[in-house]
């Protein structure tokens, strides 16, 4: 019966995993070229208009500072529409795709950028998606202390049986 229940959590997740290959995919080949990134509105450009391929006009810069990007996101969104497509929940379908590969690019691009979506701030259930990117101090305790994460120096396959695991 154990078996049975992989290969229906298998079934059902073949176009999510399809998805996170694809989008680590992306990522992987635009990590190949160096982007500078010194301040936080240098990253709203290198992340959200370059990497994501947003319209300035589909993301709300709702707080930036210094060591702070906060923004709001109403685009046309992939992820959204596959949800929606799959009858599937977008907190868990954004997760499972966006949030490793994200994370990943941010932390090639800083060690220091650390990135959190606000999971009670997301379509459909509000009007956008509201993410929040932060320069954590490199000498602090947390940054000294943290495990290595998955999503720094992960293939696709890690990343696909960690999730498995869970």
């Amino acid at each position: 019966m154990k078996l049975l229940g992989k290969v229906s959590w298998a079934l059902r997740h073949i176009p999510l995993i399809l998805g996170l290959l694809a989008f680590y995919f992306y990522a992987h080949l635009w990590l190949l070229k160096p982007h500078r990134v010194i301040t936080m509105r240098d990253l709203y450009e290198v992340f959200y208009i370059d990497f994501l391929a947003l319209e300035p006009k589909d993301v709300e810069i709702v707080k930036l500072t210094d060591e702070e990007l906060v923004t709001i996101s109403r685009n046309p969104c992939p992820i959204l529409k596959l949800a929606v497509m799959l009858r599937m929940d977008t907190k868990y379908v954004c997760r499972f795709i966006s949030e490793t590969v994200c994370k990943r690019v941010l932390r090639h691009i800083d060690e220091r950028l650390v990135f959190e979506r606000d999971y009670d701030h997301i379509r459909p259930y509000k009007d956008g998606c509201r993410e929040r990117i932060y320069r954590r101090s490199l000498g602090s305790e947390a940054a000294r202390l943290r495990p290595k994460c998955l999503a720094q120096s992960s293939t696709p396959f890690k990343v696909l049986r960690y999730i498995s695991e869970l």
